[in-house]
């Protein structure tokens, strides 16, 4: 089991960059399980920098089915001043597949630099499919694979 101290140096190492030494770090933090999430999510509201944000949100997605955290990430994170966290929020969403996301990804839809990204989440959602989150063209060609955790 981790201890505090250890918990929060590895969270430091959350930068977005992907360097070896933050998939060591998450590899690390994943240990704690179901608390994952609940880290990711804490780091992500006191997190300054749109690399620890975008960070925070692509390590929570193999949690998104399973985890209320991650879902509430997806759900905040889809009005973040970066694009970059914006387009991680969506495809969060999209691997959620949970309809009460439809609603908050709606609002969010006048956003230009995100537009298309919402509405490929959006479609993911109703049309039952992750998978057309990257697949925007319906071709049944392009997969989104994801290694989901289930808590």
């Amino acid at each position: 089991m981790l201890h505090t101290s250890e918990i929060e140096e590895k969270l430091k190492l959350l930068d977005g960059r992907g360097t070896d030494s933050e998939y060591a770090a998450v590899n690390k933090l994943s240990s704690l399980g179901d608390k994952f999430p609940e880290l990711m999510l804490q780091k992500y509201r006191c997190s300054k920098k749109w690399g620890e944000r975008a960070s925070c949100v692509y390590h929570s997605i193999k949690y998104a089915k399973s985890s209320h955290y991650a879902f509430q990430l997806g759900i905040e994170a889809l009005r973040d001043k970066s694009k970059h966290v914006r387009y991680r929020a969506c495809m969060l969403l999209a691997i959620a597949q949970n309809h009460e996301a439809v609603g908050h990804l709606e609002q969010v839809l006048n956003n230009s630099d995100s537009i298309n990204d919402v509405k490929a989440a959006i479609d993911a959602i109703t049309n039952n499919n992750h998978h057309l989150f990257v697949d925007r063209e319906h071709t049944g060609k392009i997969k989104l694979n994801v290694e989901l955790i289930n808590s």
